[in-house]
């Protein structure tokens, strides 16, 4: 995932509407590298972050309990399995 994107989640009290923005780094080549970090917002309020390891197989969720572990899962299931449009521009963040 190179580009922001949102996610409606499933929570206990009801839908949340998340805007997930990955973390790139920009490489001394000009290249964008993922560095697995996705940060998580609804509206103006942090959510806290999804973080995978260098395969994406395993992730963390540092949020301060705003989202269940079962929520967080489903977000992450949703980042790993996103496929960014044709184009998509990590400049455009």
């Amino acid at each position: 995932m190179i580009s922001q994107t949102t996610y409606t989640v499933a929570t206990l009290d009801g839908p949340i509407q998340l805007t997930i923005t990955p973390v790139n780094a920009l490489l001394d080549n000009g290249d964008f590298y993922p560095t697995g970090v996705h940060r998580l917002t609804s509206g103006t309020v942090g959510m806290g972050e999804i973080v995978f390891d260098e395969n994406m197989e395993d992730w963390t969720y540092n949020g301060m309990d705003e989202l269940t572990w079962e929520e967080a899962a489903d977000v992450a299931r949703f980042i790993k399995d996103y496929v960014d449009p044709a184009g998509a521009d990590p400049d455009m963040l």
